[in-house]
């Protein structure tokens, strides 16, 4: 037991050095002190550079190698052809009857793009341009999740969006990501996305992340969910190993377009 708070801070701090990440209540329970103290120290070494804070602990500040969210034109950009790609293949994943969310972002747009015109598929987003694109389909159902709109992204979060989902349950979800790592599991910038993230995925049976092959090994600030909650992943065709091994030993299917 330590009681001493710059041993404990000290030996938190070696923690995150060595594990690259640490949660605020299995400290709390290791140092027998309560969770708020543990939140102290861990603000106290965020202010130090030693750590960022994250969703439940915090993560060390060399894991961190996202430090800054770049802008929607930029998104668009980068990685275009893999993107639709992506989107095709996920899209084809729908099937007639079936309820869907997407998530926000360019990938989620492609399989926007994609989706076949059906009175039977109902699709639920948060995501403005992504209703642009389907407010021109004739037939599908579209739920529109609202609530306060981050123009940064052009898209909706808050308490609002998230209680929208409270009551719902999908199929499929079609997660997007900023980072997606072994051992940090699936991260973005942006905590008010991460908590309504966490929502999608309590509401849906199947849990689907969509991504190109550079968001692997990347770190982002607030984690979303483990790879173990996944149970696909569609991706392009630049899947590393550890990504493969992951997938047979936490049970999730890659799929490559």
């Amino acid at each position: 037991m330590v009681r001493d708070t710059s041993e404990r801070r000290l030996r938190i701090s070696t923690m995150v050095r060595e594990h690259g990440s640490v949660q605020v209540a299995p400290l709390a329970e290791r140092f027998n002190v309560s969770m708020q103290t543990i939140r102290k120290d861990l603000r106290f070494l965020a202010t130090r550079g030693v750590m960022e804070r994250s969703y439940g602990g915090g993560i060390s500040a060399d894991a961190v190698n996202v430090t800054a969210e770049p802008p929607v034109e930029a998104k668009r950009t980068s990685h275009t052809d893999e993107k639709m790609r992506i989107g095709r293949l996920a899209a084809s994943m729908v099937l007639p009857g079936e309820s869907i969310v997407l998530d926000s972002g360019t990938t989620a747009l492609q399989i926007a793009t994609f989706l076949p015109d059906d009175e039977d598929i109902t699709v639920l987003t948060n995501d403005l341009d992504i209703l642009s694109v389907l407010a021109t389909r004739e037939r599908l159902n579209i739920v529109m999740l609202g609530g306060m709109l981050r123009r940064k992204n052009r898209a909706f979060y808050g308490a609002q969006t998230v209680a929208a989902l409270e009551d719902l349950r999908v199929d499929k979800l079609f997660l997007g990501v900023d980072g997606f790592d072994v051992e940090f599991g699936i991260t973005t910038h942006y905590e008010p996305e991460a908590m309504l993230n966490r929502k999608m995925v309590e509401a849906a049976r199947q849990v689907i992340a969509v991504t190109d092959g550079s968001k692997f090994g990347r770190v982002c600030l607030h984690r979303i969910i483990n790879l173990d909650k996944i149970h696909h992943l569609v991706t392009d065709d630049a899947v590393p190993d550890t990504i493969r091994s992951a997938s047979e030993r936490l049970g999730f299917q890659v799929h490559e377009a």
